[in-house]
């Protein structure tokens, strides 16, 4: 899982290089899709459930499912969630980061930080012995104490040799309720969180899914192992290869 995890992150730092005004999601899919396969994978998205491309490429008030197209052209101050994995020897990969287009607000800016943060806080409750509510509270409790909306329909999820396995991860919930975690469980968590309502809906394409008031949605992903009892989480994918791209545009 780490292999195919490791060729996700270096397909999102590919992302990094060329995300920028003028460039089409169709050019992103197409990268994506040629950096997972050289590096002898197979992009897990494409056909999943009749998904029509190798990445979800997923610009402001779109929450998840973006579909990719040449009609789709980023402009300065944008944001784009990729979301991307990768098959490699029958073991999945996932993981998404949000990219700024150009200069983004302070205010969208500030959101993108808190999910991502809220992300980390997450993956510090994944340990042997807690549970899942303690994953989703923490990145609730985070998100919500400055006023973000956190989407409910929408999960984390178990990972492995499928790409959506139990249980489902979601990003609320009690501390102490929910799956006990236990070592060798590996987990997607995926904080998606709205700039104002938490509500979503979904286009008739039955795929991509928008914040109801059509404020700037950020997601950010990673996959986790969970270790022997008092250690922390192993994080399988990684945002290293997006950090080099972005240099001091990294959020």
């Amino acid at each position: 899982m780490r292999a195919a995890d490791q060729i996700v992150a270096i397909t999102l730092g590919e992302m990094g290089k060329m995300i920028a005004p003028g460039v089409t999601t169709a050019q992103l899919n197409k990268r994506a899709d040629e950096v997972i396969r050289d590096h002898g994978a197979v992009p897990n998205f494409l056909n999943y459930g009749g998904f029509p491309a190798s990445i979800c490429a997923s610009i402001n008030d779109v929450v998840v499912h973006g579909i990719p197209s040449d009609d789709q052209v980023l402009k300065d101050g944008d944001i784009i969630s990729i979301d991307c994995g990768a098959l490699k020897d029958g073991f999945h990969g996932d993981s998404c980061y949000t990219f700024p287009v150009g200069e983004i607000s302070p205010e969208v800016m500030e959101l993108c930080k808190t999910t991502k943060e809220s992300l980390y806080k997450g993956i510090a409750q994944a340990v042997e012995g807690n549970r899942l509510g303690d994953i989703g509270n923490a990145v609730q409790s985070h998100c919500e104490a400055k006023g973000y909306g956190v989407v409910r329909e929408m999960v984390g999820h178990g990972i492995g040799r499928a790409m959506h396995e139990e249980p489902e991860v979601p990003n609320y919930g009690r501390r102490g309720n929910g799956v006990k975690l236990k070592a060798g469980m590996c987990i997607a968590i995926e904080p998606m969180i709205t700039l104002g309502r938490r509500e979503i809906y979904f286009e008739r394409d039955g795929w991509t899914t928008r914040t109801i008031d059509h404020k700037p949605a950020a997601h950010y992903e990673h996959s986790v192992a969970i270790m022997p009892s008092g250690k922390p989480a192993d994080i399988l994918s990684g945002f290293q290869y997006v950090e080099e791209a972005l240099g001091d545009r990294f959020i």
